[in-house]
């Protein structure tokens, strides 16, 4: 495949779309699946600034001119078969369903970007049907499943402050993952009850959040900030960033995405525990006490209110499997 169009794709998710980080690492990703598929290079796992300086313009002129021709010959040659054929190579590899779709759906963005640049003129991966999703409703957790996780920090540490401070405020205002983790202190309203996030798009929004989870907020600053000044190994810490690392660095969504899985098995809790199911059960509880649709749609950064109704699916289901755990005549 075409790597110069890979590689000018990537630097235009960042310079014109102003796309994140995470956005552009999974559309490198998803390419990179179709090279290992077709076996013709396309893209070399460097990170998305490290691009083609080093690999490309290092060439004479002449070399340039003759690998871009051999390459826009190899992009040309990708069609609907191929790309049937990464989606059928995928499934064999037991890749899940809805990571196959997202590879779609990244190949499908990319081949557009290569015909306005006319360097196609049809795209083959139009047409090709993407695999069907089940339309799985989330766990919801309950109140005694939030508390007993909650309970596993052992806040006797300014990092198990930090880590209790994180889920009272995952459950406050229903945040993702990613914009709890680009927190920094001004965004942190400690009178108002007011956070600043921002979300997909890097759209930002205020949302409102509990007292106790502010609390919590201050609490682990002020026990982190007298550990950092005591410890000198941490004078180059981010002084921003509201959650930080052992070692004075930003929590990336990685960290955060472990230390649930720690304390999950801690926990006992029999369901899968993420940040995401929190702001799953945040939702569903604002539903259940009577929070129009609208305004949790706004709370929770989506874009298209279609999204949010899942939430009307997720507290039938609770009020249904409620019902027959309660009901005599119901089991």
């Amino acid at each position: 495949m075409y790597i110069q169009a890979a590689y000018d794709f990537l630097r235009h998710l960042r310079v014109v779309q102003n796309a994140s980080e995470h956005t552009i690492r999974n559309y490198a990703i998803d390419l990179n699946s179709l090279k290992n598929y077709i076996e013709l290079g396309l893209l070399e796992r460097h990170k998305p600034d490290e691009l083609p300086e080093k690999i490309y313009y290092n060439r004479s002129y002449e070399d340039r001119k003759e690998h871009e021709k051999d390459e826009l010959i190899a992009l040309k040659r990708v069609n609907r078969r191929t790309i049937r054929g990464l989606l059928a190579h995928l499934n064999d590899q037991k890749v899940n369903k809805r990571t196959m779709v997202r590879r779609l759906s990244s190949l499908r963005t990319f081949f557009k970007f290569c015909i306005k640049q006319g360097w196609l003129e049809t795209s083959p991966a139009e047409d090709i049907e993407s695999p069907k999703l089940e339309k799985r409703i989330p766990h919801s957790m309950t109140y005694a499943e939030l508390q007993t996780l909650f309970d596993q920090p052992d806040t006797s540490s300014y990092l198990g402050y930090r880590d209790r401070a994180i889920m009272e405020l995952f459950y406050s205002s229903g945040l993702r993952v990613s914009e709890l983790a680009a927190l920094s202190r001004e965004d942190f309203d400690p009178e108002q009850l007011l956070m600043k996030l921002r979300g997909k798009g890097k759209k930002e929004r205020i949302v409102p959040i509990t007292k106790n989870a502010a609390d919590w907020i201050q609490s682990y600053l002020n026990h982190a900030e007298r550990h950092l000044d005591t410890d000198e190994h941490l004078a180059e810490c981010d002084a921003r960033a509201i959650f930080l690392n052992k070692f004075g660095t930003r929590l990336t969504t990685r960290s955060i995405d472990r230390k649930f899985d720690k304390y999950l098995v801690s926990s006992g809790l029999a369901h899968k525990v993420t940040p995401h199911t929190i702001r799953h059960t945040i939702a569903t509880h604002w539903l259940e006490n009577g929070m129009d649709l609208k305004t949790i749609q706004v709370l929770l950064g989506h874009s298209c209110l279609a999204t949010t109704t899942l939430y009307t699916q997720l507290s039938k289901s609770h009020k249904k499997e409620a019902y027959d755990q309660a009901h005599p005549r119901a089991l």
